[in-house]
C-alpha cells in the first residue's frame, strides 16, 4: 500500500521486499519501499502508518513490466482533516469585514455573532465547493481555523444528526426533541474532487449552535489563517488543466481517528 501522507511516500510490503523491478519502480515515483513487519519498525511506528495508508494498493499485471495503482474505496462516513496530536483544521469563507480581522488578530472580531449556528468544514475542497474557490458574495476571505481537538471532539459527542434517520433515531419526535437540545449538529454531504464534482464517500460538516459556536469562538479556536490565496492558486491550476499542481497544494488531509462506536448516534 502507498501513503499518502507524507511529503516523501512510503510504500508497505506485509511480507517481504518488493522485487526489483518493483523497487525500481517505487523509487522512480519518489516513493521508498518498506516492509510493515514486526521488528522493521517499533510498534508504535508500525501501527501509525497501518492505520494512515489507505490510498492505494500497488497491483502486478503479469506480463507486464509496470504495475498499476488501484484505489481502494474510501469509507463512505470518516472524518478527514489536516490535524495533529492536540488541534485540527477547519475551514469557513466570510465577507472581507469579518474574515480580514479574524485572520490578522488571530481570532473572530467581536461583530462575529456567536449566538447563531455557524458550519465548520474540515474538508478544504468541500469549502471551496462550498464558497465557489473564494468568489461567491460574501464568502470572498477563506479561514483556516485550527481548533483545539478537545473542543471538536466534545462537539461531536454532543451533536445529532440534521435529520431524521430510521433506525437510527428511535421516532420522529424523539429526533426533534435531541436536535432542539443539541449544542451541534452533523450532516454528511459528498466530498468533492478537484473539479469540486461529488465523490462517492461523504464529508463531514459540523454546525455549532450558541453554546458551541461561542465556545468555538472564544475557547477552542488556536488560529486562523487566511487561505484565500491558496484557494484561488488552486483554482488556477485546475482551470489550467495542471491538477497534479493543484493537488500538491492542498492540505495533507486524512483519517481523523476516533473510538469505535465514538460517531454511532452520527452514522446514517
Amino acid at each position: 500500500m502507498v501513503s499518502p501522507t507524507r511529503d516523501r511516500p512510503m510504500a508497505w510490503s506485509a511480507r517481504s521486499p518488493p522485487a526489483g523491478a518493483l523497487r525500481r519502480w517505487l523509487r522512480s515515483r519518489n516513493t521508498t519501499p518498506r516492509i510493515a513487519r514486526k521488528g522493521t519498525e517499533s510498534s508504535q511506528r508500525l501501527g501509525r502508518q497501518r492505520r494512515t495508508v489507505h490510498a492505494e494498493v500497488i497491483r502486478w499485471r503479469p506480463g507486464t513490466s509496470v504495475p498499476t495503482l488501484v484505489p481502494v474505496a474510501e469509507p463512505k462516513y470518516q472524518i478527514r482533516a489536516l490535524h495533529t496530536d492536540s488541534t485540527v483544521t477547519v475551514y469557513q469563507a466570510y465577507a472581507p469585514e469579518i474574515g480580514l480581522p479574524a485572520a490578522r488578530e488571530g481570532r473572530f472580531p467581536a461583530v462575529w455573532q456567536r449566538d447563531r449556528m455557524t458550519w465548520i468544514k474540515p474538508s478544504f475542497l468541500w469549502m471551496m465547493y462550498r464558497c465557489g474557490w473564494g468568489t461567491k458574495e460574501g464568502q470572498e476571505t477563506v479561514l483556516a481555523v485550527e481548533i483545539s481537538r478537545k473542543g471538536f471532539e466534545w462537539a461531536l459527542k454532543h451533536a445529532c444528526l440534521s435529520h431524521y434517520e430510521h433506525g437510527l433515531h428511535t421516532d420522529r419526535a424523539t429526533w426533534k426533541h435531541q436536535l432542539k437540545r443539541a449544542p451541534a449538529r452533523v450532516q454528511w454531504d459528498p466530498e468533492r474532487d478537484l473539479h469540486l464534482q461529488p465523490l462517492a464517500h461523504r464529508s463531514l460538516q459540523l454546525g455549532l449552535a450558541a453554546e458551541a459556536a461561542r465556545l468555538y469562538a472564544d475557547e477552542w479556536t488556536v488560529s486562523i489563517t487566511d487561505m484565500t490565496s491558496l484557494a484561488h492558486t488552486v483554482h488556477a491550476h485546475v482551470r489550467d488543466g495542471d491538477l497534479d499542481a493543484a493537488r500538491q497544494l492542498l492540505p495533507r488531509e486524512r483519517p481523523y481517528l476516533l473510538d469505535d462506536g465514538f460517531l454511532a448516534h452520527l452514522r446514517q
